[in-house]
């Protein structure tokens, strides 16, 4: 398969970006979109143009795990195919001479680090403003499976879990909300018993760093929903506004 790439190029984020044109042949259908640019590198690399770098983009786990792999192709995070993550996309989910384009997450708390990478440590930080729980672990302690709850409990508390920190939530959301990510953690561990004690203050303290750092409001769009990879329910954001106003009460 052949792929007219039009790539988002950016020294840093105070330097302007712009679209560079890459022309690349004979791609497999059956690679990854990771893999596709990955030989489009090693292509650059043996040019050994002086104006030629290397296209930067993140990626670690490319099991759809870690949520470093995000990209913006034509138009939609992490590519045309739903539930899905851009190191989990093949080459199949599109038409042999597409013209695709790439580029980074587009909001202010992700600032471009270089071309296609974006720097997410704002949600870091919201995660160490309330996203754990204060167990003590030395000594004797009860396993986890020993504390019986029920199994809808469970099933909802592993399916927020299930967000890996991506950030599609946010580049998809025309407020540049957060509310997906920040309300699948705060439900994470509110729904468990060992999360239980710290609910109030972490409910509290994770939506003021949220707002913090510059993430907008929601207006139920769920736009983030339906391109979220892991199809992360709207539903969490209630939960959390749920357990943000209980925050207030005696």
């Amino acid at each position: 398969m052949n792929f007219k790439l039009k790539i988002w190029r950016q020294k840093n984020s105070e330097e302007k970006g712009y679209f560079k044109t890459y022309q690349i042949y004979n791609i497999s259908s059956n690679s990854s979109f990771l893999e596709m640019l990955d030989i489009l590198n090693n292509q650059i690399i043996l040019c050994k143009k002086k104006d030629s770098s290397p296209i930067s983009f993140d990626h670690d786990c490319r099991e759809g795990i870690c949520g470093m792999c995000s990209l913006y192709i034509n138009g939609r995070a992490h590519g045309p195919d739903s539930l899905t993550t851009t190191c989990q996309l093949h080459m199949r989910h599109f038409h042999d001479g597409e013209t695709i384009y790439v580029e980074p997450w587009r909001a202010k708390p992700f600032p471009i680090i270089k071309d296609l990478i974006v720097d997410r440590s704002s949600f870091d930080r919201i995660i160490i403003s309330g996203g754990y729980i204060s167990v003590n672990t030395f000594g004797k302690t009860i396993d986890g499976n020993m504390i019986p709850i029920s199994k809808d409990q469970a099933d909802k508390a592993f399916d927020a879990a299930t967000c890996i920190g991506c950030g599609a939530c946010v580049a998809v959301c025309k407020n540049r909300s957060a509310m997906l990510f920040v309300s699948a953690k705060v439900s994470q561990f509110a729904l468990l018993p060992q999360g239980k004690i710290e609910r109030k203050k972490r409910v509290l303290n994770m939506i003021k760093k949220m707002d913090e750092e510059g993430f907008g409001s929601c207006t139920n769009t769920k736009r983030c929903e339906v391109e979220c990879p892991k199809g992360i329910s709207t539903e969490y954001i209630s939960f959390m506004n749920r357990e943000y106003i209980q925050s207030f009460t005696i």
